[in-house]
């Protein structure tokens, strides 16, 4: 079964609009989707995404050009909302002819979208994340070419509510007019079917393919996800109001403990009045790029942050990307033949 006739018709508003031959993009994560994973993806027939996370304007200038050296099919670069650098990593952006940009992290600040999307539309689309079905129709009236849907279940920085019952709410209203991405706890093929019936133009995964060959991820961070049981990746836990960290999934070890202890110590620079909200958030985000970095290229599976989504659990091996992607689409095909 190669042609995936009955999978590609579902996704075929969602293919049409990446570029691609599947729609199905790599979640970014940060230090794993860079250069290598993401145009073995776009390579593959899906949608790589570059994580810029932290880097720098002259730091993602490169990572995209080198990206552009592995593949001439379309993939997408991540922007965090609140890095200080925003508009200058747009530009980079528009500078490299970027197809798509995917903005994550809060609402977008005031004039990025319209940075993105140029005047005339001439520059990128713009993809953003929807926790609430309010939130969503907010982003699709200020631009937001394409939204994403992501539930608990995933890794990384993650919302309150399911995949599935964000799935109910939000398709039946806006999947038909819309192009609505669902993403969290996505491991088979058969769930990227279900999803596709109800209205989803694509699916986004990023843990699946966190330990394929081509990640550059370290073997003992692999061997962790290999370990790892769905009920292994646990959401992070806010210890103060005032500090509205958004919750992070990922493997319990010594880095989610010594996450807890760097909230309590960022939220007594903020009763000492000596660090504003923004750049207590910031710390934060800094705090997660370098624990991320400790696991992902160091291996230090102890105190770095392991990010995996529950998914993990349906991992048990090193496979090259194409051969994920090829199993996604035959499983999600042999789904929607048993109709």
């Amino acid at each position: 079964m190669t042609d995936f006739t009955k999978t590609r018709a579902l996704m075929a508003r969602g293919a049409e609009f990446l570029g691609t031959d599947y729609a199905i993009l790599c979640g970014a994560m940060s230090w794993v989707s860079e250069r290598g994973l993401v145009s073995a993806i776009s390579n593959a027939g899906g949608f790589g995404v570059i994580a810029c996370g932290a880097m720098t304007p002259d730091l993602l200038d490169t990572e995209i050009a080198e990206t552009k050296r592995l593949t001439s099919k379309p993939f997408g670069v991540n922007l965090i909302t609140m890095h200080p650098q925003l508009f200058d990593l747009i530009e980079i952006c528009r500078k490299h002819d970027v197809g798509h940009v995917v903005l994550a992290g809060g609402i977008p600040p005031k004039g990025s979208v319209e940075a993105i999307k140029g005047e005339g539309g001439e520059g990128s689309k713009v993809i953003c994340f929807a926790p609430t079905l309010a939130l969503a129709k907010k982003l699709l009236r200020s631009g937001a070419d394409a939204l994403v849907i992501e539930g608990m279940e995933a890794g990384g920085h993650i919302g309150p509510v399911s995949t599935s019952v964000l799935a109910q709410e939000m398709l039946p209203e806006l999947g038909e007019e819309h192009l609505i991405f669902v993403a969290g706890g996505i491991g088979r093929g058969d769930a990227i079917a279900g999803y596709l019936e109800m209205g989803a133009c694509g699916v986004q995964l990023g843990t699946r393919f966190a330990c394929a060959t081509e990640s550059i991820a370290h073997p003992d961070f692999k061997k962790a996800f290999f370990r790892a049981k769905a009920r292994d990746a646990e959401a992070s836990v806010q210890v103060d109001p005032r500090l509205p960290v958004i919750p992070v999934r990922a493997l319990k070890n010594k880095g989610t403990e010594e996450f807890t202890a760097k909230q309590l110590e960022v939220a007594e620079l903020l009763n000492r009045e000596e660090v504003e909200m923004g750049e207590a958030q910031l710390q934060i985000e800094h705090y997660w790029a370098g624990a991320l970095r400790r696991a992902v290229i160091e291996g230090d599976v102890e105190n770095g942050s392991l990010m995996a989504g529950q998914s993990v659990g349906m991992l048990k091996q090193e496979e090259p990307v194409a051969d994920i992607m090829a199993e996604l689409m035959t499983q999600s095909e042999e789904a929607l033949s048993r109709r």
